[in-house]
């Protein structure tokens, strides 16, 4: 999956905020903020899922009587029987998600991973006889082990003696109840996702001869290089700062580009992260870039970075505009049939005079 749920960071709600997952889609609105207008859009529209970036349920509920905007969203939906699924810093921490989207609009090169995901990963280890190694290792491939950026199929590779005793009441696969057998095997590690967990270690039972297969799951502390909060990359030659930012907010369709003094230098690095990203203008820094560009930054954020490194702020709405296109994109590989349409609403709350 492109952007499993559990990508997303710990304070975040994303995932199916309203409706029932046996319902049969009709059609699919996609949209970065759920408000009145895009629910009514859905509506008129024939669609009864809308796809939002934004979460319309943030925050708790105690109750809903319609006092704001999200109430009122949320009894229109269910009045309508529409259903709304948000993906939020799933899709932002995804490979191939916001950020590495807003890297090939501005024709980055060498794009990597800004902050990286940590405690995300997991080995497992499987003792299996020589005989069923490749048959193992296929099931656990199958299943997403084995990934290590764009490398597939990894795995480590020990031969050695396993033993064991067939008590009363086994069928064992090789050996004699009652005596102790030596086998030939091969210790099989392979990484993955510690999500994955559950559906690789079926994979692996399945595909096992033994009625009992030893494995162990160890949690690794290795960061997650091909997951994580924004990335950097390479302008394919250097640009100049001001038709740099010029290019930014042509791009973009931004109203305003704020930034840091200019250094009176050229941009050949840049770093990036949509939405509120200024917490990670550190990051961007210790990476090299000549210019972090994010959609929110806070005031004293500017201050920390003015004459070390450009920071330009672009907007939340409009760093991130492009996740509409994403969605679409796999929605329709995923289901050709489908109607899928992006909103004609501009949602943004922020006006430029």
């Amino acid at each position: 999956m492109f952007m499993p749920l559990p990508l997303q960071d710990g304070f975040d709600n994303a995932g199916l905020q309203i409706g029932l997952t046996d319902a049969e889609v009709a059609g699919v609105l996609l949209c970065l903020d759920v408000t009145e207008e895009i629910v009514d859009e859905a509506v008129a529209s024939g669609c009864n899922l809308i796809v939002s970036h934004h979460p319309l349920i943030f925050s708790p509920l105690k109750k809903i009587t319609g006092a704001n905007y999200v109430e009122r969203c949320i009894l229109k939906a269910l009045h309508n029987g529409i259903a709304i699924y948000s993906a939020h810093t799933n899709i932002d921490n995804a490979p191939g998600g916001v950020n590495f989207r807003i890297a090939e609009k501005l024709g980055l090169e060498n794009v990597r991973v800004l902050v990286p995901k940590e405690e995300m990963l997991c080995k497992l280890v499987v003792y299996v006889p020589q005989s069923h190694a490749q048959v193992v290792r296929e099931a656990l491939f199958a299943a997403g082990c084995g990934e290590i950026g764009n490398y597939g199929s990894c795995s480590f590779n020990v031969d050695g003696v396993g033993t064991f005793k067939a008590n009363d009441g086994c069928n064992p696969y090789c050996g004699n109840i009652g005596e102790v057998h030596n086998e030939n095997e091969v210790r099989v590690e392979t990484v993955m996702p510690s999500y994955i967990k559950n559906r690789a270690v079926s994979a692996m039972i399945k595909a096992h001869p033994y009625e009992e297969p030893a494995y162990d799951i160890f949690r690794l502390e290795n960061k997650w290089n091909s997951v994580g909060a924004g990335v950097v990359g390479t302008l394919p030659c250097e640009v100049d700062e001001v038709e740099f930012l010029s290019e930014i907010k042509a791009k973009f369709n931004v109203g305003c580009v704020r930034h840091t003094s200019l250094l009176g230098g050229k941009v050949k690095t840049v770093a990036l992260c949509g939405g509120a990203g200024g917490s990670f203008a550190g990051a961007a820094l210790a990476a090299g870039a000549d210019v972090y560009i994010t959609g929110e930054a806070r005031y004293h954020d500017l201050f920390n970075y003015d004459g070390k490194m450009l920071m330009a702020i672009i907007g939340h709405y409009e760093s991130e505009q492009f996740t509409m296109d994403i969605f679409k994109e796999h929605i329709i590989a995923a289901f050709p049939e489908l109607k899928v349409q992006k909103t004609a609403v501009d949602t943004n709350p922020v006006k430029y005079l």
